[in-house]
């Protein structure tokens, strides 16, 4: 197609583990011999997936495998997935601050790229000259530089610091002024991971709409690596989800992110007790949780404007009663916290004489539109955690109903 302008072919990336310069002459030499007499790179057939939590076994493993995807211009993609999914390593592969093991990377245009705090910045050099050189390195001309000077001091907000060296520069200031510089030097393509969370609420307000700017504005292309989901779901019309190096899905950003949520969920089938993903003394547990309607009946899913009631189970794992503070908190499956319901917030605390107790929580109208939420719950004795399960102690899915009455 005539409007891809990253074209990613079977691309792997292949790390050794251990200490770097040991042992790898022998390698070398086996590379070698086999390539001479047209063989097949040996050390290509061994390696590990990247799966972090396992222990190796294997001195080879391999970040990224057989990866497979294009982007056109004008698009703002996302690029999402675990710490230690691949991402970082895909993003310096296409601003070729790295080589792929085996695969190919076809790039059309200028790349500027945003990596890490100080990439592409000259420590000694000031900012007015580290500018200049980013400049000059993307292959544009002095005047073409000069041009944009101003613009890009002004969104960076450092006109005070411009002639200082970086090096004294606060990581703040490092990552506004290097973002300028790569948003506004006229690149083709765009590729930011995620270092805008070093900056300020206001310049990652600033710089979201800037890249947003970028793509439909100027019809250039973003890469963006983010842990934030709605970010994510605002600024990005296709995403690709990575996991233990591979790419498990690319699409629709709104798919892409219920699947990398559905990937990332707490087996709610498992008993609450058995559950292992939780905090606190443990002298009281969440043991327990069910939805009924007005009428007291069991349901599995909430009506969006009628009354929910959420019945909470709970054991006592000490002799003596004891008084409790419960708290339920419902969240988007982006972690965005949407309400928070405590029983003291209505001077209500609950004695538990009995080791097993069910506690209620009514919502007279389920304000909520229709999706899968998170249940969070918290237990609270004398103001310290008992227990708390932050990945939620079930799934609420909302349908639609008669909110309005109409």
């Amino acid at each position: 197609m005539s409007d891809v302008v990253i074209q990613v072919e079977h691309l792997s990336k292949q790390y050794r583990l251990g200490s770097v310069g040991t042992g790898t002459l022998v390698h070398d030499l086996n590379k070698w011999w086999h390539l001479i007499r047209g063989m097949e790179n040996p050390y290509l057939k061994v390696g590990e997936s990247n799966d972090r939590t396992q222990k190796s076994a294997s001195a080879y493993v391999w970040a990224l495998q057989d990866i497979n995807f294009d982007v056109r211009q004008g698009e703002v993609v996302g690029v999402i997935g675990r710490n230690g999914a691949g991402k970082s390593t895909l993003l310096k592969i296409l601003s070729r601050t790295t080589t792929p093991t085996t695969g190919c990377v076809k790039v059309k245009g200028r790349v500027a790229s945003l990596l890490e705090v100080g990439t592409g910045f000259h420590p000694e050099l000031t900012g007015r000259e580290n500018i200049y050189l980013n400049g000059a390195i993307l292959g544009m001309t002095k005047a073409e530089i000069t041009r944009k000077f101003d613009e890009i001091v002004e969104f960076a907000g450092v006109e005070r610091y411009i002639d200082t060296p970086v090096k004294r520069y606060s990581s703040g200031m490092y990552v506004r002024l290097a973002f300028a510089v790569a948003a506004h030097l006229e690149p083709e393509i765009l590729i930011v991971d995620e270092v805008l969370a070093v900056g300020d609420a206001e310049f990652q307000k600033k710089a979201l709409g800037k890249m947003q700017d970028v793509s439909t504005k100027d019809g250039r292309t973003v890469l963006f690596v983010s842990h934030n989901m709605a970010t994510i779901q605002n600024l990005c019309n296709r995403s690709v989800l990575m996991e233990q190096g591979k790419v498990k899905a690319f699409g629709d950003t709104n798919d892409i992110i219920t699947t990398y949520i559905r990937s990332n969920q707490v087996n709610y089938q498992l008993s609450l007790l058995d559950r292992t993903d939780r905090t606190g003394s443990g002298h009281v547990r969440f043991a327990g949780f069910r939805l009924e309607d007005a009428e007291g009946n069991v349901v599995d899913c909430a009506v969006s404007g009628s009354e929910l009631r959420i019945i909470i189970t709970v054991t006592k794992l000490i002799a003596e009663s004891v008084s409790i503070d419960i708290g339920i908190a419902i969240s988007s499956t982006n972690d965005q916290l949407l309400s928070v319901y405590y029983s003291s917030y209505q001077g209500r605390y609950f004695t538990l004489s009995e080791s097993t107790q069910e506690i209620e929580l009514r919502i007279p109208c389920v304000s909520y539109s229709r999706g899968f939420y998170k249940v969070v719950g918290r237990i609270l004795v004398q103001g310290e955690e008992a227990d708390y399960l932050p990945e939620g102690i079930a799934e609420l899915q909302v349908i639609e109903g008669d909110f309005y009455g109409t």
